[in-house]
């Protein structure tokens, strides 16, 4: 019943372009279901570029992110083209976003108002053309007390969000589970 019930959201979701925050423990299923939704929606043919942003080196993660010219900073030896550049006319899966820094979450903010980037030490603007989904396996509340997620971020990023609960909360799947991994 449980992963029902995220199915009927998702389901309804997925043909719509709204940003979607998955949440839930490590392995429960959230990397799957953006897979889903994404092959799902009209951005489906396009591609679905996957970002741990807590993979990223700190110091390097708006450049991945937006791209960057030629000669903005040390070791920018051409023109680098951004993951949001890679995901136009797909979606962009923003996983663990809870461990992306402040400063590249209010610059990602200005991405979904503004559905524009620049790239680091760029003077032309690009359109964002993409869908967002976001994901953590953090506590939204606590990311957001403790201030590993911006309020004004959270909330433009949660059009819809999804909780994907742990196995131990949905003992019937186990089985099935179990039967498709031996398969």
């Amino acid at each position: 019943p449980a992963i029902k019930a995220v199915l009927r959201v998702e389901e309804r979701v997925a043909p719509s372009d709204a940003a979607v925050f998955l949440t839930g423990e490590s392995g429960t299923g959230k990397e799957v279901l953006a897979d889903l939704i994404h092959s799902l929606s009209q951005r489906g043919r396009g591609p679905l570029v996957k970002v741990n942003c807590a993979a990223l080196p700190r110091e390097l993660i708006e450049s991945e992110l937006f791209g960057a010219v030629k000669g903005a900073y040390t070791g920018a030896h051409s023109d680098r083209e951004g993951l949001f550049r890679q995901a136009e006319d797909g979606s962009i899966l923003l996983d663990e976003i809870t461990e992306m820094p402040l400063e590249t979450q209010s610059k990602l903010l200005r991405v979904l108002q503004d559905k524009q980037y620049r790239p680091v030490g760029g003077k032309t603007t690009h359109q964002a053309n993409c869908r967002i989904i976001a994901s953590t396996n953090h506590h939204t509340e606590d990311a957001l007390r403790q201030g590993k997620l911006r309020t004004d971020l959270y909330y433009r990023i949660s059009t819809v969000t999804i909780h994907l609960p742990p196995l131990r909360e949905r003992r019937e799947d186990i089985m099935p589970l179990a039967s498709s991994f031996l398969k």
